[in-house]
C-alpha cells in the first residue's frame, strides 16, 4: 500500500485507499503485517438464499478469526469497492441477493461508474485483494472451463486472473458442473501452480476425487506457506491454486448430484442459458433436482474449505 494516499473517511469508520474503502480491522492488520484472508461475496448474494447466506458468511468469518487471521469479505457497495464488511454491510448484501450484480473483473468499472452494488467473484476478489496487499484468498469452488468449452469458449475469468494476479487461492476445487480436465489444462497454459492438500488427485468439489492427477502435493500447513512464500518472492506475477478435498465423511452422494448436473446442462442448452447466467442457473436447477441436497452440501463444503 506504500505510495498511495490513505485517509480516514470523515463520516464513516473506514479508511480510504485511493478509490477503495478498507474496514478498520483489515486496515490495522495490513499495517501491522498480521494475517488477512480475503473472502468473495458472490457466494452471499448468488450462492444461496437468505438467511442461509448471511449465516454462512458469518460462520466463515468466525472460522478465519478463530484461526488467528482477519477476514476481509470484499464487495462493491454504492459504487465503492469495500475491503472488509461489517455486520450491517453483510446483512445488506445478503438481503440484496441477486439484485447485487455478479461482478467479475470485467464488470468492476461499470458497477463503480453507476454507483451500483456488486458481489465479487473469484477474479474480482483476487484483483482487489492484490491491490491492497492481501496474499491469501479462501473460497468454495472456483470457476473454470465449462463443459463443451472447446465449442462455446465459455471459460471463467477466474482462470486468467490466476494467471496474472499473485494471490494464493485456497478452494475445494473446481465447481463440479465444469470440465475439470480442461480447466487444469487451461491453468497450466496460464502458468498457474496447482497443488492439492494431502492428496495427489484434484478434487471435484462435491467429491474428493476427479481422476485428475496434479504434480504438486502439500501435506502440512508449513509446506503450503513455503509454496505461497516462494511464489511471492520469485515475482512470477501469477497466482496459486491450492485445492483442499472435502473429507470423505462429508462427501455427498456424488452419482446423484452428477446425474442432476447432466440433466441441468441439457436444460441450459435447450433454454440457451449461457455466459454469466449459466452457473447460477445450473446450481439452482441441480439443487431443485436433488431436493436441496446439493445446496446443503455446498454450504457445508464452503465452510469446510475454510477449516
Amino acid at each position: 500500500m506504500s505510495g498511495e494516499r490513505q485517509t480516514r473517511a470523515q463520516d464513516q469508520n473506514e479508511f480510504i485507499l485511493g478509490d477503495l474503502k478498507i474496514s478498520p480491522d483489515v486496515n490495522d492488520a495490513l499495517l501491522r503485517g498480521k494475517p488477512v484472508v480475503a473472502l468473495e461475496s458472490t457466494i452471499i448474494s448468488h450462492g444461496m438464499p437468505y438467511p442461509q447466506n448471511l449465516q454462512t458468511a458469518k460462520e466463515v468469518e468466525a472460522i478465519v478469526k478463530e484461526n488467528g487471521a482477519i477476514p476481509a469479505t470484499i464487495a462493491i457497495l454504492d459504487g465503492v469497492p469495500c475491503i472488509g464488511l461489517n455486520n450491517e454491510q453483510l446483512e445488506r448484501l445478503a438481503k440484496l441477493g441477486s439484485k447485487a450484480q455478479k461482478t467479475a473483473r470485467r464488470d468492476i468499472p461499470h458497477v463503480v461508474a453507476v454507483g451500483g452494488n456488486g458481489a465479487t467473484t473469484v477474479s474480482a476478489t483476487m484483483f482487489f485483494a492484490s491491490k491492497v496487499g492481501i496474499p491469501v484468498f479462501v473460497t468454495g469452488g472456483i470457476g473454470g472451463v465449462h463443459r463443451h468449452g472447446e465449442m462455446t469458449m465459455d471459460i471463467s475469468s477466474d482462470l486468467t486472473e490466476l494467471g496474472k494476479t499473485p494471490v494464493a487461492v485456497i478452494s475445494a476445487g473446481v465447481k463440479s458442473i465444469l470440465d475439470i480436465p480442461k480447466t487444469l489444462e487451461y491453468l497450466e497454459t496460464q502458468g498457474v501452480t496447482v497443488a492439492v492438500y494431502k492428496s495427489n488427485e484434484f478434487p471435484a468439489f462435491f467429491s474428493g476425487t476427479s481422476g485428475c492427477k496434479v504434480p504438486c502435493r502439500l501435506d502440512t500447513p508449513q509446506e503450503s506457506a513455503r509454496l505461497i512464500y516462494a511464489n511471492m518472492k520469485l515475482g512470477l506475477g501469477s497466482g496459486l491454486l491450492i485445492a483442499v478435498p472435502i473429507p470423505e465423511k462429508h462427501a455427498s452422494a456424488g452419482k446423484i448430484i452428477e446425474s442432476a448436473i447432466q440433466k441441468a446442462l441439457e436444460e441450459a442448452k435447450v433454454k440457451n442459458v449461457t455466459g454469466n447466467a449459466a452457473t447460477p442457473f445450473l446450481l439452482a436447477r441441480v439443487n431443485e433436482l436433488t431436493g436441496g441436497a446439493s445446496l446443503a452440501a455446498s454450504i457445508l463444503y464452503h465452510i469446510l474449505s475454510m477449516m
